[in-house]
């Protein structure tokens, strides 16, 4: 099998920086990637926690002017993995998150900051680098988009190109006088190039001039063709529809494995499920519940939005709540939610428990101590939190969409006779269809020997990355002789 090289350019690396979903899979994709005789190497932004984290080795690469100052990569390690981190005060060094101020205000530069970053992973991937000249640049999301573009109007040999589409309801758009600024030809600023409705759309550039696409389940590389989900783009996707591939994320499982993990109460597996008991209790006490062992306990770790469904949980709170039902849920976001979701902490003490934030430790406790996790997603492209349920035997409520249906084997009576079930699926995403979703959960919880066989099923099923790594090099193969000609 022929070695493959591979240039990973992405804004989060998971446990550099991370907000979400992105980090963990261009954390854990390049060990895996391995296996499959892929070398990966990657580009991220040099934020102060990053350099800070970072095993940070020799400058390798410098620009004199990189959208407004100097600029380094500088060459790392994190575990196994070779990481660049581009180094630009100037676009970098700020108190903030990656994207936005300690406000939560988007940085006004940002069109800068990751035309930047995909400025230099064009560089790169062209041969700035006579130490690593890939075979592949794979891009991820927006703030990467630009890398695949910048190669398209190059002039000099480029290797084949990858984007990966996390999600996307994110874009990247921006005033189409920025044109020269982010260093694009006149010729970008049209239907075939960068021009999305009068500005420029990042995402929509990549994904118009790169010669493969990704999402991250198959449902939803199915999902964005249509106008409902394709969020403006899916014409473009409809129209590109045989480079568009969808791949399931996988799980870290040197990072999630309830056997090994530290930051649980007590370690188990499928033969142990007992001892997670134990977890529920500290997840109780941590989280201020009250000690009920027969109490259905249910976990939320997500982002509060609209896209996540948690209006639709407010709504069903009441009838939960009647039923004596407990709420454990981490997370931030849209500011009425997180009022509501206070204001019932308020309303139900000792029954519901709202972090606002996110702790990785109070994380994986959840997943480990919640009976059921709940995925209540108007759209998902893929999701994580539920492979992490399927793997602590929290059983999955989930809304069938994207990724969502892909991962859950939905315990209706077929699949229950079967034995196969290993959650709970509902459809439309509606307060009412979560409802009866629910309901049925807590009648399945009740019956003690058909939940643990859900739990044994979710545990035992496969969710690392090992089938996800191995499609993704059978794509950049594909990709590098399609290329070659």
């Amino acid at each position: 099998m022929t070695r493959l090289r591979v240039l990973a350019v992405a804004s989060e690396m998971n446990p550099l920086v991370k907000t979400g979903g992105l980090a963990d899979v261009v954390g854990a994709l390049p060990a895996a990637l391995a296996a499959q005789n892929v070398e990966t190497r990657t580009l991220i932004p040099g934020y102060p926690e990053v350099l800070a984290a970072l095993r940070v080795g020799e400058t390798v690469l410098s620009f004199d002017d990189l959208f407004g100052g100097p600029a380094w990569v500088h060459a790392g390690r994190l575990g196994d993995v070779d990481v660049y981190a581009l180094v630009a005060p100037h676009l970098y060094a700020r108190e903030g998150g990656p994207y936005a101020d300690t406000d939560g205000v988007d940085y006004p530069d940002n069109a800068l900051r990751f035309a930047a970053l995909g400025w230099a992973g064009a560089q790169m991937a062209q041969g700035a680098l006579s130490e690593f000249i890939p075979d592949v640049l794979h891009a991820h999301d927006w703030q990467a988009a630009l890398a695949p573009v910048y190669l398209h109007y190059s002039d000099r040999p480029r290797p084949a190109t990858v984007l990966t589409v996390h999600n996307i309801a994110f874009q990247g758009q921006y005033p189409k006088e920025l044109l020269e600024d982010l260093l694009l030809p006149p010729e970008a600023f049209a239907v075939d190039g960068v021009e999305y409705y009068g500005a420029i759309g990042f995402l929509k550039g990549g994904l118009q001039l790169c010669d493969r696409i990704t999402t991250v389940s198959p449902t939803y590389a199915q999902e964005i063709e249509t106008s409902e989900f394709g969020m403006g783009l899916e014409g473009l996707l409809r129209a590109r529809a045989e480079v568009v591939t969808g791949i399931l994320n996988g799980v870290d499982e040197s990072v999630w494995n309830p056997a090994k993990d530290p930051r649980i109460e007590a370690r188990y597996d499928h033969f142990s499920l007992a001892t997670r008991a134990r977890n529920k209790t500290a997840l109780q006490k941590r989280m201020r519940l009250r000690a009920d062992a027969e109490a259905f306990l249910l976990g939320v770790v997500s982002r509060m939005s609209w896209q996540k469904g948690h209006d639709m949980l407010l709504a069903n709170l009441p009838a939960l709540m009647a039923r004596q039902a407990q709420l454990a849920l981490i997370g931030t976001g849209e500011k009425d939610l997180e009022e509501g979701f206070r204001a019932a902490q308020d309303a139900y003490p000792g029954r519901v428990s709202v972090t606002i934030g996110y702790s990785e430790d109070l994380a994986h406790l959840i997943q480990a101590g919640a009976d059921a996790f709940l995925v209540p997603s108007r759209f998902e492209p893929c999701g994580l939190t539920q492979l992490y349920a399927l793997r602590y035997g929290a059983v999955p409520v989930v809304s069938r969409v994207g990724g969502l249906k892909d991962t859950i084997i939905d315990a209706n009576e077929m699949a229950l006779q079967a034995g196969v079930a290993t959650g709970l699926q509902f459809s439309p995403p509606t307060a009412e269809a979560l409802a009866i979703a629910l309901a049925q959960a807590e009648r399945l919880f009740r019956d003690t020997d058909t939940w643990r066989k859900l739990q044994i099923n979710g545990m035992k099923t496969d969710v690392s990355w090992r089938h996800p790594a191995e499609r993704y090099a059978e794509l950049y193969r594909e990709a590098v002789a399609a290329r070659a000609g």
